[in-house]
């Protein structure tokens, strides 16, 4: 197995940025949702703000950055304020809806029939046979000398409906991810040993009685816990 992708995504909700290098650090990969949009209730999600998912986001010198403008300049938030909210930094864990890294596999993305950007992973891992991801929990991936824990399969919502080049809906992907997968689709993972991850290290996936600090964070603006 190997990592055939990276991704991070500098502002939540917004387009991901693909990466040929990742740092793991213990809160995920390094400049990753440091910026959200936050409205008059609270933060602001592609769940219910459909076309966010549609702006490019990537990282600049001096942080995140919304279709090439600084994340804090007006530029950046004339492109969020049509969309009910404006943008913020915040770095507290609460940011990622539930754990601080999303692990795919390419055999399930085949199986699902689905863009992979849909789903929003951090990392691609290759070289996997469809449903084999499904015994991973309680296991983590080594990647040299990084050690990635796998906590659960990741319950899937209706961002995956969205196109992420057009906003267009389609409902079917979501069906069908219930229908064929039980509703759940890629893992829930954190970062155990951080490190550097490069596309096309070598993966190894060993057991592990390893736990995550901290389960929850933002959904549809609300803070949880499990």
């Amino acid at each position: 197995m190997h990592v055939e992708a990276l991704w991070r995504y500098p502002v939540k909700s917004l387009g991901g940025e693909p990466l040929q290098q990742a740092e793991f650090t213990t809160d995920g990969v390094a400049g990753d949702r440091l910026v959200h949009v936050r409205g008059p209730r609270g933060v602001l999600t592609g769940r219910t703000r459909y076309g966010l998912l549609t702006i490019p986001a990537s990282t600049g010198p001096d942080g995140p950055l919304v279709d090439g403008h600084p994340w804090d300049s007006w530029e950046a938030h004339a492109l969020v304020l049509p969309h009910g909210g404006r943008l913020t930094r915040y770095t507290g864990p609460e940011r990622f809806d539930v754990l601080n890294v999303l692990v795919a596999t390419d055999g399930q993305v085949e199986a699902a029939g689905v863009d992979v950007r849909r789903l929003r992973p951090n990392i691609l891992i290759g070289g996997v046979e469809a449903g084999e991801e499904d015994g991973w929990p309680g296991h983590a991936l080594v990647i040299g000398d990084v050690v990635i824990g796998m906590f659960q399969k990741r319950a899937r919502c209706v961002v995956t409906t969205i196109d992420p080049d057009t906003g267009a809906q389609d409902l079917d992907v979501h069906r069908r991810i219930r229908r064929e997968f039980g509703g759940v689709l890629c893992l829930d993972s954190w970062v155990v040993r951080p490190g550097v991850v490069d596309v096309g290290d070598t993966v190894e996936v060993v057991p592990t009685d390893e736990l995550p600090d901290r389960v929850g964070g933002w959904i549809v603006g609300a803070p949880y816990a499990v």
